[in-house]
């Protein structure tokens, strides 16, 4: 019986601002997959503080030959992080983390299955379930559109797979020039170059994270300088001919008007029209 390969890396970025408790969550999420990863590499977005070190230095006496740390020395954003850290990655499979959210037990083990049964595919995510306070109480949950059709078309509109939990082959990311400098949108636009160029993806639709939410997370999507790098998205689309000029003009409007929303009307609109129950 012919064995089936089931390695992958796990990419995971860092920065000082991150709490030592949410970091070791996220990181322990990973060390209790059904099926562990031997190549976890974490990049440290510039120095980081005593409290995260400590975490980051148990981690690495409890897991000396899977975990890979990558230290910075200044802080250069999300996208050059993962580039940097996507270079350090020893598996064809990567499976992307942030440093503050929870991945389910079996979350790689799903992907891994999808990538044996359809080697054609070259991005998997799932459904992510927002919480505050504690993954028992879930508030939101972002289902993502599930076949390569529906996926086209849900990202002339909106990000088509949930970064937080994504799956994906290193070739095809590099091959799309990997990611770019795009103000809090570095992953979206990731995606339509990959999709442009032809990469073929699938979303679980099952859940697969639970992702840290909160007011913070939307007070994040605000602001003139978030709305002119969503314009600026939205034009490249356009330019490049995956959306056409009127899709451009409706798409700008619309996130132009939620980027400058008082932040409650913002959550309140992203829980109820936005995400699921």
């Amino acid at each position: 019986m012919e064995s089936v390969d089931n390695s992958y890396s796990v990419l995971m970025s860092v920065y000082h601002k991150e709490k030592a408790e949410y970091l070791k969550q996220a990181m322990d999420s990973i060390w209790n997959q059904t099926i562990p990863t031997d190549g976890f590499v974490l990049v440290c977005d510039g120095p980081l503080n005593a409290e995260l070190d400590t975490v980051i230095g148990n981690m690495q006496a409890a897991h000396p030959h899977a975990l890979h740390v990558v230290r910075l020395e200044k802080n250069g954003g999300l996208g050059n992080a993962l580039n940097i850290g996507i270079k350090e990655c020893k598996h064809e499979l990567v499976a992307r983390m942030d440093s503050d959210d929870i991945s389910r037990a079996d979350r790689c083990e799903r992907q891994l299955k999808v990538f044996q049964a359809h080697p054609d595919v070259s991005v998997v995510s799932g459904i992510v379930e927002e919480f505050t306070t504690s993954t028992r109480e879930i508030e939101a949950r972002r289902v993502p559109p599930e076949t390569q059709n529906q996926i086209l078309a849900f990202a002339k509109k909106r990000n088509p797979f949930n970064h937080p939990c994504v799956m994906y082959k290193k070739s095809a990311v590099e091959a799309a020039g990997g990611y770019q400098d795009f103000y809090l949108l570095e992953d979206y636009y990731l995606w339509i170059r990959m999709l442009q160029k032809g990469s073929t993806g699938y979303n679980l639709q099952e859940p697969l994270l639970w992702m840290r939410a909160g007011s913070d997370m939307y007070k994040r999507r605000a602001g003139w300088k978030y709305a002119k790098s969503q314009k600026a998205l939205f034009k490249y689309m356009k330019d490049s001919g995956f959306i056409s000029e009127g899709q451009y003009m409706k798409s700008v409007a619309v996130r132009t008007a939620s980027s400058i929303t008082p932040n409650w009307l913002r959550e309140f609109m992203f829980k109820t029209v936005m995400r699921k129950k």
